[in-house]
Order: structure tokens, then sequence, then C-alpha cells
């Protein structure tokens, strides 16, 4: 169950990222520090967002003997 939460943080901040990419790049990246800022964002945003989904795609349910598989 904790990796399901940790994956879902790391999804969240990864869409957090893409975002701020995306919002980078619409204003219009102009010198070479800006054009830097929009890569790392996107590409940490990237990286965080398939590790989150991969995180949770890989992580099962255990189903204990009283409880309901969600």
């Amino acid at each position: 169950m904790e990796k399901r939460i940790f994956g879902i943080i790391l999804t969240l901040l990864g869409i957090a990222g893409l975002v701020m990419a995306a919002m980078e790049f619409a204003n219009g990246v102009g010198n070479n520090r800006e054009i830097r800022t929009t890569i790392v964002y996107g590409v940490l945003g990237a990286v965080f967002f398939f590790a989150g989904i991969g995180l949770i795609r890989s992580t099962k349910e255990i189903k204990k003997h009283d409880e309901e598989m969600v």
C-alpha cells in the first residue's frame, strides 16, 4: 500500500513538472537559461510521471482474510 501511495505522489509531481514545462514553453523561450529551465522541468516531470505510473502498475493489492479486494 505504501508503494502505491508513493507512486501516486510521484505521478502527481510528474504532472506538475510537465505542466510547468508547458507553461514555460507557452510563455516563450528566449534566452539560454529559460531554455534549460524548460528542459529540466520537462525531463524531471516525465521521469517522475512514468516512474509513478510504473510503480502503481507493478504494485499488487494483497488481500487479507477479513478484507475485500478494492
